[in-house]
């Protein structure tokens, strides 16, 4: 091979009649667009430069950096969702035990139950407060950087959680429960608008289901930490609470090794040199032409406007119906009750008639469902038929539900496996396909803020659903889940492995408004 083999930009095959290094192997010319179309390599030539550049690739540096990223963003979601649920006895006794000390009575079960429901509830608070955070922060420091100043909120949760049980104060675990919200929300909107960013076209889809592949893997690992053999216990829940801060550390010590988003770099930066590099270390090749008049493109649609402000894409009729669209699916993410398993799952499985010492174990097999779910499909099928799919499996499996505690449990399993063979991979990424980079960062703060507003109202009222209906507590969230697969079967095109301005075009000729106006 000589010396400037590693530079090809592009290589074509032709037949070649013997080969001086395999006599049996069958092999060819590469002839590579730099070099006069006499040049020729027998691919059976050793070529040790180019194995460093394809660990560069996709499948190296990409790979790499969505860990480093997901470990201490979407995981995190995950995970402090599904820890809340293994303490609910030991936090709820710590509240009663406390407010006795204070004022020498005890608690009605009632009040508890209130209690218990806003420690909950208020991590979607800190939720809400961070996806207002997220877009100003990713225009302002970069969606990298951005992840790498989100572990302080974690790290501060930590602290109030371990010190709330010395400190005889269970308004700390409140105080904490909010900010590793806010730490979730910043992740939920910055990490897919990272990995959408950062991914070429055709890895777009799998590198936005790995946040959901990520969210799933916190939840089993959640799951496993809190069994009673290891934090779940009397002595261990305060350092559960604060266990988050683990992979929070692994985030701080692997990502600042990894490149910032392209686009950011060009579109937001204007820095062309350090878009090329970045884009160079992510795909692991320089035939980087197309891509990067894509890029240009997208930038020559924002007129090198400043980044738009939530309020000012309602106002936008060119993005009306995207918006409308992120609007829906992400409200019905939340109101289709599955988050609000993982931190009731215990409750809902004991009404269900499933015996106390079997409810951690079932806990467990909710979070082994969308981990396994969430690897499947999303870059196999279209979004359309994933989204309409997932919503009305799931709206099956909520009326199916019945007095047998058995059948109960495998229709749960059943909901939160059709959760994540569509609308957990799928929603993520919506935004970062339909939206250009101006308005990208507004509408992750709009789909997040209502995400987690709706996520506040379903961990409010779903445990009075849990005591007032038993096992057909699903039974509200059916309707919200025919809604949705209705509303995308109407109203959202494909995008799976479209540009931006083709999608934009399909949202043009395939919005209500324009059926309308083309019928007689």
């Amino acid at each position: 091979m000589t010396k400037g083999s590693e530079d090809l930009l592009c290589v074509i095959e032709q037949p070649r009649r013997s080969c001086a290094f395999n006599k049996n192997a069958s092999c060819y010319d590469r002839v590579e667009s730099k070099r006069p179309a006499a040049t020729a390599i027998c691919k059976c030539e050793p070529q040790p430069k180019m194995d460093s550049v394809l660990l560069k690739g996709p499948t190296g540096t990409l790979a790499l950096t969505v860990c480093a990223a997901a470990v201490g963003g979407t995981l995190q979601y995950g995970y402090n969702i599904a820890i809340i649920d293994a303490p609910t006895a030991h936090i709820c006794t710590f509240i009663n035990d406390t407010w006795r000390e204070r004022r020498g009575t005890r608690l009605e079960a009632y009040q508890v139950t209130l209690i218990w429901s806003f420690v909950v509830s208020v991590f979607s608070l800190g939720g809400l407060l961070g996806s207002l955070l997220a877009g100003p922060l990713a225009v302002r420091f970069g969606r990298k950087r951005s992840l790498l100043l989100n572990n302080v909120f974690l790290g501060l949760s930590s602290v109030l959680s371990v010190s709330s049980r010395t400190a005889r104060s269970f308004e700390m675990i409140i105080l904490a429960r909010l900010l590793v919200g806010i730490n979730a929300g910043v992740s939920m909107n910055v990490q897919p608008m990272y990995f959408g960013e950062s991914a070429p076209k055709h890895l777009r889809g799998a590198a936005a289901l790995s946040s959901a592949v990520f969210t799933a893997f916190g939840v089993l690992l959640g799951q496993v930490v809190g069994l009673r053999e290891l934090l779940g216990g009397e002595s261990w829940w305060p350092y559960l609470l604060a266990s988050g801060v683990v992979p929070g550390v692994i985030q701080l010590l692997t990502l600042p090794w990894f490149p910032e988003s392209p686009c950011y770099l060009l579109i937001d930066r204007g820095d062309k040199e350090a878009c090329v590099k970045a884009l160079r270390q992510l795909w692991g090749r320089d035939d980087l032409g197309a891509d990067m008049e894509q890029i240009l493109q997208e930038q020559g649609r924002g007129g090198g406007a400043r980044a738009k402000r939530p309020w000012e894409l309602f106002g936008e009729r060119s993005v009306r119906w995207q918006l409308l669209s992120v609007m829906a699916v992400s409200s019905a993410m939340q109101l289709c009750g599955n988050d609000a398993i993982y931190f009731y799952a215990s409750s809902v499985f004991r009404e269900a008639g499933i015996s106390s010492d079997r409810v951690q174990y079932a806990t467990i097999g909710t979070g082994a469902c969308e981990f396994t779910a969430t690897n499947l499909l999303i870059e196999h099928l279209g979004r359309r038929l994933l989204l309409i799919g997932g919503y009305v499996l799931m709206a099956c499996w909520a009326l199916t539900v019945d007095g047998m505690p058995y059948l109960c449990m495998t229709c749960i399993f059943a909901y939160i496996l059709s959760f994540g063979l569509g609308p957990a991979g799928v929603t993520g990424v919506l935004p970062t396909e339909i939206f250009n980079q101006t308005a990208r960062p507004a509408a992750y703060t709009i789909a997040g803020s209502l995400m987690w507003i709706n996520f506040f109202l379903v961990g409010m009222v779903f445990p009075f659903l849990v005591s007032e209906l038993g096992e057909l507590c699903f039974i509200p969230f059916c309707a919200v889940c025919l809604l949705c697969s209705l509303y995308v079967g109407f109203a959202l095109p494909e995008t799976k492995g479209k540009t931006l301005s083709e999608i934009t075009h399909d949202f043009d000729s395939t919005s209500p408004n324009a059926k309308l106006s083309r019928s007689p």
